[in-house]
């Protein structure tokens, strides 16, 4: 039982640590946050779908206080107002971030639940970040030069729509190249599952 612990929780280090590695190579970064890296979140959906939602979600919520500090410096760089910056802190990080543990949801169901708990996982963040912009550009008032400020609804779709969908398409892609290969198949099915 120990070791069975030391191992999950091993695991559990390897893939946040290669989750923000590769959210540090970023193909395209927006300048109020978000951005499109390498496939940055499917290491903390294969550990949801390994080991489950429980430990999947404690997992997601490291990897969101890494991100959070991370990115804590330029957020406060912004200039909002304290209780924007609280809901900023919580739904663009904390959230958006520990909603990707949710990916094991599905996990018994073999390679088609672990691609729809996937993608159920990754369009709650998305969720997440739009009901952060709705907040932050209301509260805020802060947006682009041009752009109509009248509907921050559309606004915050279009904006994190921009990075989100296709970080969600290429993770997606990349999930099912995964998830496609016998070796993988064998390492992430649930213990006592033939794959």
């Amino acid at each position: 039982m120990k070791n069975s612990k030391t191992l999950w929780l091993v695991e559990g280090a390897v893939m946040v640590a290669l989750a923000t590695v590769l959210s540090l190579i970023k193909v395209y970064k927006l300048p109020w946050g978000g951005s499109i890296t390498l496939l940055s979140m499917l290491p903390i959906c294969i550990y949801s779908i390994k080991h489950g939602v429980a430990k999947g979600l404690a997992v997601s919520f490291v990897f969101a206080l890494i991100q959070m500090f991370m990115d804590l410096g330029e957020v406060l760089s912004w200039g909002l107002s304290a209780g924007t910056l609280v809901a900023c802190i919580l739904l663009d990080y904390l959230v958006a971030f520990t909603v990707i543990g949710l990916a094991g949801m599905f996990r018994t169901k073999k390679m088609p639940g672990w691609i729809a708990g996937t993608v159920i996982a990754l369009l709650l963040r998305l969720a997440s970040h739009f009901a952060s912009g709705v907040w932050i550009w209301e509260s805020a008032g802060k947006l682009w030069d041009g752009f109509d400020t009248s509907n921050t609804y559309l606004y915050s779709l279009l904006y994190n729509g921009s990075y989100m969908v296709p970080e969600i398409i290429f993770s997606v892609i990349g999930a099912v190249i995964l998830f496609s290969l016998p070796q993988t198949k064998k390492l992430i099915a649930p213990r006592n599952e033939k794959v």
